[in-house]
């Protein structure tokens, strides 16, 4: 229950937060800045393993070893002691999101409202349907599978370095290593775009990489294999804040509902790992990653034209402004 809520605020926050960022400012930096963003978010994250794994895994190996010679009564003690360890991290997780709330309800950031009354989002054809727009169905998809393959990057690699022979002591900063991955592409964006390049060029190098460091780690072992998935953090850096606003362009009136279904798409990190999951445990979990490379060649399809689809160039408009 505590994870569903959890889970629904998380949600309400995100449909809220992307889009907004989008729209405070033009559309061609918007990657710009949803990477700021990210980079305080995968700052958190890359903390947060290390902070988490010196009070939740102390010990872990030695645990892991004693719990083979456990009798059950003893095993449930032990693991009940190990999972009460995240109750402190939990109460203040709530203390600073609570002070967040705060300051967020008291500041000066402006509403965002539609300028149209009527559907007319190209200028030219009248949109009566959020189901019109095939980039946003697109993006919507590119996102689906750009949150798996993120997922996937970040939470197998922990279990995938044990699976090649590496003590937990280690592995567990290999998701740190990835969410660093992660905060360096973001910060190339927020240099780069749009000044050097476009959002789009980004989203395009970055599936291309995603799939050349799949392979490379599917041919590889040992440390040289986990290294490869550490970095498709750095090629996955650039996808959500590119993906973003290239599939909420010319909404119009309909951007709210089509940030909801892109919050919706989200939900590829919770199937495609369990995909993923079932290919480990059937063939081998290095052999399962070959399920990111179709994921990154739809995200390329995506960059290349899939976001122009049932675009008029040169005809879509900024029709959401900040209110008075």
């Amino acid at each position: 229950m505590g994870l569903f809520i959890q889970g629904t605020g998380l949600s309400v926050l995100q449909t809220a937060s992307n889009p907004y960022i989008v729209i405070l400012g033009p559309v061609e930096s918007a990657a710009k800045r949803i990477s700021i963003m990210g980079i305080c978010n995968k700052v958190a994250g890359a903390i947060a393993p290390i902070a988490l794994g010196a009070i939740a895994l102390k010990d872990v190996d030695g645990l892991k070893e004693r719990l083979l010679t456990m009798a059950a009564a003893q095993k449930i003690l032990e693991l009940n002691e190990l999972a009460s360890r995240v109750i402190m991290p939990y109460i203040i997780i709530i203390v600073v999101l609570l002070a967040l709330t705060i300051f967020i309800y008291f500041s000066g950031l402006p509403e965002i409202e539609s300028t149209e009354d009527d559907a007319v989002v190209d200028g030219i054809t009248a949109k009566t349907s959020v189901f019109q727009f095939p980039h946003l169905l697109l993006g919507v998809l590119a996102l689906f599978l750009y949150v798996g393959v993120e997922v996937m990057a970040g939470d197998t690699i922990i279990s995938y370095g044990s699976s090649q022979g590496i003590p937990l002591s280690t592995a567990k900063f290999f998701t740190t290593f990835t969410l660093i991955g992660m905060t360096i592409g973001y910060i190339v964006g927020i240099i780069c775009i749009p000044k050097y390049f476009k959002q789009e060029a980004a989203l395009k190098v970055s599936a291309f990489f995603g799939a050349v460091f799949t392979v490379a780690a599917v041919f590889t072992t040992g440390y040289t294999s986990v290294f490869f998935i550490a970095m498709l953090g750095l090629a996955n850096s650039l996808m959500w804040p590119a993906i973003w606003p290239m599939a909420i362009t010319g909404l119009g009136k309909f951007t709210k509902i089509g940030a909801s279904f892109m919050i919706m798409a989200i939900s590829g990190g919770a199937i495609l790992p369990l995909i993923y999951g079932r290919l480990a445990d059937a063939v081998s979990p290095r052999l399962a990653y070959w399920l990111l490379v179709p994921c990154y060649l739809f995200i390329l399809y995506y960059a290349l034209s899939g976001h122009k689809a049932g675009l008029n160039k040169g005809k879509v408009n900024d029709v959401l402004v900040p209110a008075e």
